[in-house]
């Protein structure tokens, strides 16, 4: 004690505080291991999905019909608003018809002369008739008048088919719609000559429902949809069965569902694809020619597919990545390529495998390296231990 007192007496008190602390790190343990963090996961396994294909596509007309002078004459008004919504049969232009209102009753004065001389002819032939067997009439005269009855009924018959000619073309001096549809801008103005032998390109009228979407597979996708269905990996329904959905150049999803109604059994030498079509209702004139969107093709199902539930993915610009929970609980961080939506899953073309365990929820707060227990295993140990602990 006194040799305590002593070394205590002469040593300077930091030097004192120093050794204490050094004296109290070497005693101290080695930090342990954080706990894993519970989370919510699921085992993947192989399942049915839809084999969507994405394809480019721009809408068509199914009729579009170009309305076209039909007769010579000059343009006096335009009937219909451009761009509007018409039925079929209804009056688009008016051409001067004062010409053939004049050919029209030049042609009905022709058929009424012919048949005053078929009235003629006729009652000559009547009046011959008894006089013949009384020898009053020769023969010969009585077939002359025969002969001109004959003639007068073609006279009429040809006077008629003249002012039928003559009333169709004044008919086509009000130009109609010959389908219902949208009709376009007008080609030509008031005051323009237009031109029946020349046909005289007046506007166009696109039918507004259905219409058609028309897409572009590379041969290449469909050698390859064609290898899958003949190992049995992929099972096709008929053409016409397959379902059809548009999403538009905005990004919305246009609400009507189609239906494809033709494949072209050709490929284009120009760019090595084939034609798709689908049909489309397209009530509300949403769809207009010419328009670009976008088609997802339900092209049958594939078997030993993959879904992830849309919570578990971490998008990081285009790039979309899962949490994976190795056996011992690690975590770590795996791109996958998504294929479409379904439901409230995603489609998985690569990446993962069946069997993998993915965190779902929870994923947030933890990173990769860490290790992680799932929640619903982490409950049944703790309940496991409890009655064991009971059991003592």
């Amino acid at each position: 004690m006194k040799i305590l007192s002593l070394i205590i007496k002469y040593l300077n008190p930091t030097t004192i505080l120093v050794a204490a602390l050094l004296a109290g790190c070497g005693r101290e343990d080695s930090p342990a291991e954080p706990p894993p963090v519970p989370v919510e996961s699921v085992v993947l396994r192989s399942q049915t999905v839809p084999n969507i294909i994405e394809l480019p596509g721009r809408i068509e007309s199914v009729r579009m019909a170009e309305v076209r002078a039909r007769t010579d004459g000059i343009v006096l008004r335009r009937l219909y608003e451009e761009g509007a919504t018409v039925a079929a049969g209804t009056a688009l232009f008016k051409i001067d018809p004062r010409d053939y209102e004049a050919q029209v009753a030049s042609a009905r004065a022709a058929l009424q002369r012919a048949i005053a001389a078929k009235e003629n002819a006729s009652s000559i032939v009547i009046r011959y008739g008894p006089l013949i067997d009384e020898r009053a009439v020769s023969a010969q005269e009585y077939d002359a008048a025969e002969s001109d009855l004959r003639q007068a009924n073609a006279q009429v018959a040809e006077a008629r088919a003249a002012l039928d000619r003559a009333q169709l073309q004044l008919s086509y001096t009000t130009v109609r719609a010959p389908i219902g549809g949208r009709v376009g801008a007008a080609e030509v103005t008031e005051g323009a000559l237009v031109s029946g032998a020349e046909g005289t390109l007046m506007t166009r009228v696109d039918q507004a429902s259905p219409v058609y979407a028309v897409f572009s597979a590379s041969n290449a996708s469909v050698l390859n949809t064609l290898s899958a269905v003949r190992e049995g990996q992929l099972k096709v329904p008929a053409l016409d069965s397959v379902e059809v959905r548009l999403e538009l150049e905005n990004g919305e999803e246009y609400g009507v569902i189609g239906h494809l109604d033709f494949a072209s059994p050709v490929v284009s030498p120009e760019t090595g694809s084939q034609t798709i079509r689908g049909q489309f209702a397209n009530p509300a004139g949403l769809l207009v020619p010419g328009q670009f969107v976008r088609g997802k093709i339900a092209l049958g199902m594939i078997e030993g597919g993959i879904t992830v539930p849309s919570r578990a993915v971490q998008f990081k610009g285009e790039e979309a990545q899962v949490s994976v929970m190795g056996k011992d609980g690690t975590v770590t961080s795996r791109t996958v390529r998504l294929g479409e939506m379904v439901g409230s899953s995603w489609i998985v073309e690569s990446g993962l495998k069946p069997g993998e365990r993915i965190i779902t929820d929870g994923w947030q707060k933890i990173r990769p390296g860490q290790k992680a227990i799932d929640a619903e295993q982490a409950k049944r140990a703790a309940a496991q231990q409890q009655k064991q602990q009971q059991g003592r």
